[in-house]
């Protein structure tokens, strides 16, 4: 992943062309560390993303759209203060850095001409956003911060003279000369590539490898900058067998060409904004799925922790017959005690054997056998409630294992944002601070939809509320349910329509209930289905669980 100077270079140029001359006339800042321009320029309105994340920094225009956050940070608040309704007059590239200077002309305080610029630094896990006045060229504030604590070398704080990364004595990519390539050349061939690298301002290790492999490298590295100059390049993204992005840049990466697929684009922010949202999407899908996981694994170890616990309790009280027992031969023996005697020999006069009742001296006969019968009260008290707990235990882990397999597959953020939000009003996370929430989704997650080969429809849900909403308002009494059979997974609903799906119909929407649960990696997984009349929810029950009758089971293997 090569956010290089190259990339910078010709990013810039496309940049300039749309945006100056344009008025500012929104600032957003979705996350900590990304920025949201909306900027109305002589040709369209324009928006322009800006990340400094440390793995995914890069700058483009945006076509997708991204949630914003409903309390802005304190660095959009400045943002908004000093650039809001100004006008960019200029944007460009440092040397051939991976540092890109926006200009602002905006209205100061009393009102006067202020100039600033916002200068964004690519550079991995140093990458940073800085608003500088452009007179002074001290700073006024950074996305980022960067203390004496943190670095010695250069510190980024508000009121500090603006510096720019050290160069580490590379020559620019856009200067460099026949000499400097000869020079750099004078090397084994294998550290060739090496060499370029370190040595030439710009390049990204995929380039270096590119014009190493050449026959004459200053001419390669020369025809490059002229095609970056006219503009006579093909952005491309490449991506692995599965799909998923690999490497970019705007000249061909010879070592993918043959291994990878090749996504042609018409510019560069199309070419950047397609790589880095979908290898930073499911990235970020990921890093949710995680944290939810982690979330629901450690309700189910108290869960389960809980049923062991209760499953002890009741063993433990299960002794309430043998205390009932002891009462009964103490109260018809009472003519026969002592006071003061630690045990009793009885007869058990139901099968006629020998007893030996343990006794508190310190109580009578009568009080000793008022004691066990209360402890067999209070035993089967026990048996009575902790079952009734150990049930409501054991629901809610079957209601957590649904959850489970549909965070296993979620496929997308809002995916995990509803299983979140359905985790929150069950009380098994917490709800977020205020501050730290975003607007919610303008649109409801739709359900899965597939169509059986005989033309049915057929829904899947995406999670457990929405499993309630297929089965109990989407669907018709005479659709048919369908679920795996003691395997977590969605409600299908194969929806008839006023017609008769044949065996072949339900068998399909079968494996797509297959496909839909934690048998997904599985081969002939057994599958309910009934009609939808015949399914219930019991009062209290959690959302997904439900009871149902009349019905049939079908083995198949999971597909959609």
């Amino acid at each position: 992943m090569a956010f290089d100077g190259i990339i910078v270079c010709a990013a810039a140029k496309e940049l300039s062309g749309h945006l100056e001359g344009g008025r500012v006339e929104k600032i957003y800042q979705p996350e900590a560390d990304e920025l949201i321009f909306h900027i109305h320029s002589k040709q369209a309105k324009y928006k322009l993303y800006i990340s400094s994340g440390s793995n995914y920094a890069r700058f483009h225009l945006l076509t997708m759209a991204i949630e914003n956050r409903q309390t802005p940070f304190a660095f959009c608040m400045l943002l908004r203060k000093h650039l809001a309704g100004g006008r960019i007059t200029g944007i460009s590239q440092k040397d051939s850095e991976r540092i890109l200077e926006i200009n602002f002309e905006a209205v100061g305080e009393l009102g006067d001409a202020a100039a600033k610029t916002l200068i964004v630094e690519v550079m991995g896990k140093h990458s940073n956003i800085i608003l500088i006045d452009a007179s002074t060229r001290r700073i006024i504030d950074s996305i980022k911060r960067i203390s004496l604590d943190e670095s010695r070398v250069r510190q980024v704080l508000p009121g500090k003279a603006y510096e720019y990364p050290p160069s580490q004595g590379k020559t620019p990519f856009k200067d460099i000369r026949k000499e400097d390539i000869d020079a750099l050349s004078d090397c084994p061939p294998h550290s060739l590539s090496k060499s370029l690298l370190g040595g030439i301002q710009g390049l990204s290790p995929a380039m270096a490898e590119r014009l190493a492999a050449s026959d004459d490298i200053y001419g390669e590295l020369d025809s490059m900058r002229r095609a970056l100059e006219s503009g006579e390049f093909k952005p491309s993204v490449y991506l692995d067998g599965a799909g998923a992005p690999v490497d970019f840049h705007i000249f061909a990466i010879p070592e993918l060409e043959g291994s990878c697929e090749k996504v042609e684009f018409d510019d560069v922010s199309q070419c950047v904004e397609s790589f880095y949202f979908n290898k930073a999407g499911s990235n970020r899908v990921k890093q949710k799925r995680d944290v939810l996981e982690r979330s629901v694994k450690t309700a189910l170890d108290k869960l389960y922790l809980k049923k062991q616990r209760l499953a002890e309790d009741i063993l433990n009280a299960e002794k309430a017959d043998l205390f009932r027992l002891y009462g009964e031969l103490l109260t018809s023996n009472l003519h026969l005690l002592k006071p003061g005697s630690h045990e009793a020999a009885l007869t058990n006069y139901y099968d006629g054997s020998q007893v030996v009742i343990p006794l508190d001296k310190r109580l009578s006969p009568s009080k000793n056998a008022q004691s066990y019968y209360k402890k067999y009260s209070k035993a089967k008290t026990t048996i009575r409630e902790k079952t009734l707990r150990l049930h409501e235990n054991d629901k809610a882990i079957e209601y957590l294992d649904t959850v489970n397999s549909y965070i296993e597959n979620a496929a997308s953020a809002e995916d995990i944002e509803a299983l979140r939000t359905e985790l929150s009003e069950e009380g098994y996370l917490r709800n977020r601070s205020k501050g730290k929430q975003s607007k919610p989704a303008k649109g409801k997650l739709a359900p899965f939809s597939y169509s059986t080969s005989g033309g049915f429809r057929v829904l899947a849900g995406r999670n457990n509320k929405e499993n309630d909403s297929l089965t109990f308002k989407t669907a018709a009494r005479s659709d048919i349910w369908l679920h795996t059979k003691d395997i977590p997974g969605s409600h299908v609903i194969l929806f008839a329509d006023g017609g008769a799906p044949s065996e072949t119909d339900i068998h399909e929407a079968a494996r797509i209930a297959a496909f839909h649960s934690k048998g997904k990696h599985s081969e002939n997984v057994p599958v309910d289905y009934t009609f939808v009349k015949y399914v219930k929810k019991p009062a209290g029950a959690k959302p997904g669980m439900v009871i149902f009758t009349n019905n049939k089971t079908v083995f198949v293997n999971p597909t959609v």
